[in-house]
């Protein structure tokens, strides 16, 4: 179901791993079978900072994450965030990384999202469900 039909509980559930992550400074993160990060954007219209917990796996150096939004047929604002600021901050394992984020494409895209599906099945359902192509973005560290 897109995230519209999925509801309260799930919002609440990211909410609170959110907080969690707050508190914790990013020591701990974990949903399901993927590592969770706190990512903080710029707001593209109101300039303010934005965090959201996201699921990522590793790359190399870079932190990817996947804008899934649970198959919903609409970005997710923290994507469409960093397509206007690039720059943003990720906590994780209790340290605050500067990052640029990139949008992969090609055969760097597909290897990844299969990475990803391999860990987590639910990612494939969810491009099932949209016509849109899920966008999968690396969160390559400046510092």
């Amino acid at each position: 179901m897109p995230a519209a039909r999925l509801g309260t509980p799930l919002r609440v559930l990211w909410r609170i791993h959110r907080a969690f992550m707050r508190l914790t400074g990013g020591r701990f993160g974990r949903v399901g079978a993927l590592p969770v990060l706190l990512l903080t954007t710029r707001g593209r219209k109101s300039g303010e900072r934005r965090d959201v917990a996201l699921n990522y796996i590793r790359d190399d150096d870079a932190y990817v994450v996947i804008g899934s939004y649970a198959g919903e047929d609409r970005d997710p604002g923290w994507w469409l965030n960093l397509k206007a600021h690039p720059d943003a901050e990720i906590l994780v394992g209790g340290r605050r990384i500067g990052v640029r984020a990139r949008l992969c494409d090609g055969a760097k895209r597909q290897l990844l999202w299969d990475r990803i599906v391999a860990r987590d099945r639910a990612y494939d359902e969810y491009q099932r469900r949209t016509s849109r192509r899920i966008p999968v973005v690396t969160l390559e560290p400046t510092e």
